[in-house]
């Protein structure tokens, strides 16, 4: 729960210090904290949407990803090796490009997580709805929305000393699935080694085509999602020039752990099993003597979900902050009141809320998807602006320009993938509507500028 405040914190200086001594991280913290942020609803719910589209080739999509978000990854890394910024990428972009750079990228990175605040609420009504089926997702959004506000108001101490164990909660129940797959494996629980089905075929292992694993390629980009925090925490490092390392290692273990995970999940069950309204770990041991797994694996998601909702709340609300002290939004969102955080900024974000809550009931059977796609694409509009910055502040070799166009060209491969599928075209659609009222306010505020000159 800290990071999200360091993005708005006006105490702390670009280089991590300020007011307050900060204690350092070193590179492995890094990492760690890396994986525990990173690990969401979208890869413990999303990924089953996924793996219907394409069944057991999703691993090349989160391969393909995996490769993507280093590339993405490692040029972050460098740039805050050599110049650490308290805005990250954001800092980098107007570097970069000038002041519309970093008005454009700062709004695009808060309407992305707003849409993943709202992802994330609607994944943790679908999963409350494991044990309530007959109440409509509304009502779970309203409920969590409320106690998402009241910790941003309350932010106390406490609950940001959970925000560790939370994450450790979303590492261990992957590690859980994992153990638990492999004792139905070796005939445990009702299961044997004949329960394991690997694809003997190219048309078994891509059932729906190449078609299927284009589309199906965004949602293993937004398992990825978050590598943005690792830029706004690499400051904080002991060695800024570990930051790289950092990353490079904290990708390796998420990868590894996706995969395995991935692996004994479609080698278990058939596709036609998968939906987004479960999670695909509990689809792959729903037919064994586990009574007990689907209870506890959904609890330890809804409350790894929340968690990362909440800090989610956090961001976007302290980004408007930054935004509107930099002058890129209205000065009244920085505007203090009785409240620890600015009271405009955070109606702001309660109006998201409530947007997000209304989508959930008009479109309650397909919300989901539609916001995760939206929100997967915003996310991959800004990490294509860090590849663009980079050249601009770092010195790159020809090896960097080769990573750059195949990051650039798998972003734009993901992207192009929402459109070909039916299902998750109008979160593309969706996601194009917010970036072209970015560019509309930064033409406004452009022709407004140069009359007042």
């Amino acid at each position: 729960m800290e990071i999200p405040e360091r993005v708005g914190s006006q105490t702390n200086n670009n280089d991590g210090s300020g007011s307050k001594k900060e204690k350092k991280l070193a590179w492995w913290q890094l990492s760690l904290v890396g994986v525990g942020c990173i690990i969401g609803t979208g890869y413990f719910l999303g990924s089953g949407i996924g793996i219907k589209m394409t069944g057991p080739s999703i691993l090349i999509a989160f391969i393909l990803a995996a490769v993507g978000t280093f590339i993405v990854s490692d040029a972050l890394m460098k740039m805050s090796a050599k110049d650490p910024q308290k805005g990250s990428f954001r800092s980098y972009a107007k570097k970069a490009y000038g002041s519309w750079a970093g008005f454009s990228s700062g709004w695009v990175y808060w309407f992305s997580e707003m849409l993943i605040t709202g992802s994330q609420l609607t994944a943790l009504s679908i999963l409350s709805r494991f044990w309530f089926p007959t109440l409509p997702l509304w009502v779970f959004a309203v409920g969590y929305a409320v106690l998402g506000v009241i910790v941003v108001v309350i932010g106390t101490k406490g609950f940001e000393r959970a925000q560790n164990i939370f994450a450790i909660v979303k590492i261990a129940a992957i590690f859980m699935f994992i153990i638990l797959a492999i004792g139905v494996l070796f005939g445990l629980f009702g299961g044997s080694k004949n329960d394991f089905s690997i694809p003997g075929s190219m048309e078994e292992f891509l059932p729906k085509g190449m078609m299927g694993l284009w589309a199906s390629l965004i949602y293993g980009f937004y398992a990825f999602g978050g590598i943005e925090i690792m830029g706004i925490m690499a400051p904080r490092l002991k060695n800024k020039e570990d930051a790289r390392k950092s990353g490079a290692i904290m990708l390796i273990m998420l990868t590894t752990i996706y995969l395995i995970s991935m692996v004994l999940a479609t080698g278990l069950v058939s596709i036609d099993k998968f939906n987004g309204d479960e999670s695909p770990f509990v689809s792959a041991l729903e037919k064994y003597n586990l009574d007990f797994f689907p209870h506890v694996f959904n609890g330890g998601i809804i409350i790894a979900g929340f968690s990362t909702m909440a800090a989610s709340l956090f961001a976007v609300t302290s980004m408007l902050v930054t935004l509107s002290e930099d002058g890129d939004a209205p000065k009244f969102f920085s505007k203090k009141g009785k409240l620890k955080v600015p009271p405009y900024a955070l109606g702001l974000t309660i109006c998201g809320l409530i947007t997000s809550i209304i989508l959930s009931f008009v479109m309650p059977d397909k919300v989901y998807e539609y916001i995760t796609t939206a929100a997967g694409l915003m996310l991959l509009y800004n990490w294509f602006f860090i590849l663009i910055s980079f050249p601009r502040l770092i010195q790159a070799t020809g090896f960097d320009h080769v990573k750059r166009f195949v990051g650039m060209g798998l972003i734009l491969l993901a992207v192009s993938g929402t459109i070909i599928h039916g299902s998750s075209r109008p979160g593309f659609f969706v996601s194009i509507l917010f970036v072209a009222l970015v560019l509309v306010v930064l033409f406004i505020r452009h022709i407004k500028n140069k009359n007042h000159k």
